[in-house]
């Protein structure tokens, strides 16, 4: 019996560590709350812009009315974050590296958004920005709570508020539809 508790007090105390060196891309660290190290924000947070950037330049063209605004809002406010970024890691204040493209689970989903037109583009669209949106704040808010570097962490600190609004103005698309 004592070796049951001795085993099950070791997986418990051992359970956030392992978690902590498990990528951000299994989804495991932010179902727990735990902060992404400092490469694993940096990639995630490139990979973020870049899909926005992106799947905000086929609403500009494709969109309704309101998606458009949003798309052009998000263009601008994602290519600023991106420059940030960059320029944090430029000048080594960041140690982490840059990813040079997107990943295949985002290309899929800018791949699946291409493919749509009419009231089909507009739902995927909306959706895709309210999930994205939501999964940006979540690693922002875990970053600027726990991260490990003090310069990327006020960064993610300063840039959350405006992560929030995104998020608002996603879920607002919806009734504008």
């Amino acid at each position: 019996m004592k070796r049951i508790l001795i085993v099950l007090t070791c997986v418990v105390i051992a359970a956030p560590v392992l978690a902590q060196s498990v990528g951000e891309k299994t989804g495991v660290n932010s179902a727990l709350g735990i902060s992404p190290s400092t490469p694993d924000f940096v990639k995630q947070v490139a990979i973020s812009d870049m899909f926005e950037i992106e799947s905000n330049k086929l609403g500009e063209n494709k969109g309704n009315a309101a998606q458009k605004a949003f798309a052009a809002q998000m263009v601008k406010d994602h290519t600023k974050t991106s420059t940030e970024l960059k320029s944090l890691v430029s000048s080594g204040k960041v140690t982490a590296e840059l990813p040079a493209a997107i990943d295949s689970s985002h290309q899929s989903k800018l791949d699946k958004l291409k493919a749509k037109t009419g009231d089909d583009f507009v739902a995927e669209f909306n959706s895709i920005q309210v999930s994205a949106h939501k999964d940006a704040v979540s690693l922002f808010e875990r970053y600027a709570n726990g991260g490990d570097n003090a310069e990327l962490k006020a960064w993610a600190g300063k840039t959350l508020p405006h992560l929030r609004h995104h998020l608002e103005m996603a879920q607002k698309l919806d009734d504008k539809k």
